[in-house]
Formats: structure tokens, sequence, C-alpha cells
């Protein structure tokens, strides 16, 4: 599908004329946006924006020069300035911010995955840096960028005590399973479930920290949550049973590592961490793996800004075995990635003990470990906007705070690109046996 929008630009009977391809497509699918039919020379601003769930507004720009044929291509131009500098085709997207005036602290998260991200990419004369509210564009096009492929259905879950969504990819099935687990803000999460079932991997998103059973007893819950949890994947009938992986971030990577190694229900294929540690007491339960951490809090740290920083938590990586998951016992495939300007777990560190021990125990043929510099803790789905420092809630005051995630825009960015399709490639090798490609959106 093609989305193009033209308007008059002056008396010479010129046209800028705008194009965006696809128009609608998956959030981890690049778009190529074209402005053409401008004076050779002419400098222009392309600028995106977004308005969330929450009603905060987001924008990106970037400055150019037309070339010799009237013609601005942002996959292979350079920006001259903005938000993002030097030949970006997705900069529009991973360089949203807040508009100016909005409320410190905002991370951008979506919650209704049945809805795209709708994006407008707009054209404006010379080079701008403010005021695109009282503009008005030479072009415009409207964007969908999307969670969920056509076909992929979602289905509530709240079986055997669960809070949870799955997302089961179009087609016949049975399809690989997975497990999704994020990290200590709680909630369910349902969006990166979501994209991975437009991958073709049936994607169960559980919520264990705010679930209802927590919410009505007060309690957290046990670690046979989680084992239903897989039960439920495994016995469902588009799942294939003994095709099923765990991802985990964050507190996530906890429950995951965990699980991987020491229960006698769960058998995965394979395993991917992000951002977080190994450390925990092992015989311990999630609200003992939470103490552990409320134990330490001594060591938190502030930023200049008054961010919180807890990297520190659980350093220094312990040598007594009764506090780290023996990952030295794991039998399926383990990706770790790691940012390593993570400024709110010890996840590089971690990793590197990881390492050493899986070395030792001579299972290291199983590690895979994804190094990024200047990468910080929130590495999400390709081109999801960055966010160096937000607002986080903590489960057990329900205070919010400002929380440092570390990281640098570009580097971040690039690594939430580069692990993504590393992730993809990894699943499909040990869940189907091969790099599957998926193209969802092609037929539209």
């Amino acid at each position: 599908m093609l989305l193009f929008d033209e308007v008059r630009m002056d008396e010479k009977q010129c046209y800028a004329k705008l194009s965006v391809r696809p128009s609608r497509g998956l959030v981890d699918e690049k778009f190529v946006v074209l402005v053409q039919n401008v004076l050779p020379g002419f400098q222009l601003t392309v600028h995106a924006s977004h308005q969330c769930e929450d009603e905060h507004s987001w924008h990106a720009f970037a400055q150019y020069t037309a070339d010799a044929t009237g013609t601005v291509n942002v996959s292979e131009d350079a920006s001259l300035g903005g938000t993002y500098l030097g030949v970006e085709p997705m900069g529009l997207l991973w360089s949203l911010k807040p508009i100016p005036g909005s409320k410190p602290g905002l991370r951008m998260r979506k919650k209704n995955v049945q809805n795209p991200m709708v994006v407008t990419i707009s054209v404006y004369q010379g080079h701008q840096t403010e005021g695109f509210a009282d503009q008005v564009p030479l072009a415009n096009v409207l964007v969908e960028r999307w969670y969920m492929a056509p076909g992929v259905c979602r289905i509530p879950v709240t079986e055997d005590g669960l809070t949870a969504t799955l997302f089961l990819p179009s087609g016949p099935g049975p399809f690989p399973g997975l497990l999704d687990l994020w990290g200590g803000g709680g909630q369910l999460v349902e969006y990166r479930a979501a994209l991975l079932a437009s991958h073709g991997i049936a994607s169960l998103a559980l919520d264990y920290l705010t679930c209802k059973f927590t919410v009505e007893t007060g309690k957290m819950v046990d670690n046979q949550y989680f084992e239903r949890a897989y039960r439920y994947l495994q016995q469902h009938p588009q799942v294939l049973e003994s095709r099923i992986a765990m991802l985990g971030l964050s507190l996530g990577t906890s429950i995951t590592l965990k699980m991987a190694v020491y229960s006698k229900v769960i058998k995965l294929r394979c395993a991917v961490c992000i951002s977080g540690s190994h450390v925990q007491p092992v015989d311990g339960s999630l609200e003992q793996i939470m103490g552990c951490f409320k134990k330490n809090s001594e060591k938190t740290q502030l930023s200049d800004d008054n961010e919180m920083i807890w990297r520190n938590l659980l350093l220094p990586i312990p040598t007594d075995p009764s506090l780290k998951v023996d990952v030295g016992r794991l039998q399926c495939p383990l990706m770790l990635v790691v940012g390593e300007d993570d400024q709110n777990w010890c996840a590089c560190e971690s990793a590197m003990d990881m390492k050493q021990m899986m070395q030792q125990a001579g299972n290291s043929h199983l590690l895979t470990v994804l190094l990024y510099p200047k990468a910080g803790h929130l590495i999400e789905p390709p081109y999801s906007p960055f966010a160096r420092a937000s607002c986080f809630k903590s489960i057990e005051t329900r205070q919010k705070v400002m929380a440092l995630w570390g990281g640098q825009t570009l580097e971040h960015s690039r690594a939430q690109e580069d692990s993504w399709r590393k992730i993809l490639i990894f699943l499909r090798e040990n869940l189907y046996g091969t790099p599957k490609p998926c193209t969802p959106f092609s037929h539209l």
C-alpha cells in the first residue's frame, strides 16, 4: 500500500509530493520516506508526530536539502540537523521524543496492541526546529505501525489463576511457543508477545507481579505460577509442546534462568535474557528474590539529576553458589543481551560471570552473549523511542521515582535493531530449526 500527499509550493506550479512505503507495516519493519517534485537545492524539514494512548505527544524531525532532481530520500540522504544527524532510514521513529513542555520522565509503551501506532509524517519548507504545530505543511501522510500482523489472534488467559494474554500467529499451526516475562514494573505488557506472534511464535505475555492473585491476596506468586503458565502453553492445541522458549527482561531474566535450570516441569528449547542477572537466592521464591534486592537498597545511588541508579544492588557478584543460579547446569541454548551502559542492573558483570561459570562447567557452547557499548537497560524491539531515564513505580511502595536506565540515543537504537534481528534468528533456529523469513504485511 502506498499513500502520498502533494501540495502546490509556489506560483511556478511546483508541487511537493510525499510518499511513505509501506504506509502500513509491523513496528520492526523499515519504511522509505520520499519527498519529490521540489526544486533542486530546496531546503526542507521532514517531521514525525505521534500522540500516545496517554495523550502525550511525541515528535522527531530532520533537515534535508533536495538533490539535483528535486528529491529527498530519507533512507539514503543525510540529515543536516534535527533530532538525528546523518543517514538514518528509521531516525524519524527511534529519535521520537516528548514535545517541548511535556512533563519529565515519559516513556512510550503501547498498551492496546489491537490498534496501530499512528504516526503523521509531514514536510515543511525550510530548515525548521520548532513551531511545527503553528505551520501548514507542504504535504503529510499517515503511517500505521502494528504489533499484530493480519491474522494474529489475541486470547486473554485466566485459566489456572493466570493473568496472561496468548498471541497466536496466523495460519493453521501448530506453532512453537514462548513465555514472555517483563521486569519489575509489573502489569500485563503485551506488545513484545504480539510482535513475536507476528513472526510465527505463539507467545504468552504473563503478568506475575500485579496479577489477579496478587491483587486479591496481597501475596506474591510462587514458582508454580510460572510452571502453570508453561503447562498452559504446552497443552494448547496450537502450540508444539516440545518447542517452547522463555524470554525475560530485567527481573524477568531472574525468573527465566531459575526456571530453565531448576524446574522439573519447564523444559525449554532455548532462552533469551535481556538486561538481567543470575544473582538471587537459589532456593528462593519471587518474594525472596525481591527481598534480596530490598536488603541491598542502601547501595542505591543518585545521579546528578536525582535519578535512581540500582546497578550496584547485586555487586560485587557473589562467589557463594547458593546466591546465584548455577548456569553450568543449563541444558538449552541461552542468549544474553547486554547494554554496557546499563545503569539499572549489573547485567554486564552478570553476563561475564555466567560465561565463566559455563566455561568451567563445559556448557559454554550453549551461550551467546550480545554486548552493546553505550546501550542502556531498556533494550526494546527496534525503532522504539529511547528513554535514558523515566518515571518508575515501585511494586512494593507504589511510589513513583525517576529511574536511570542508561544508554545513548544512537548507540542504544542501533543495539535495539541489531539485537532484535539476532533474537529472531536465535529463536527460529532453536524453535523451528531454521531461520524462517516472515513478511506478514507484504500483501497489503
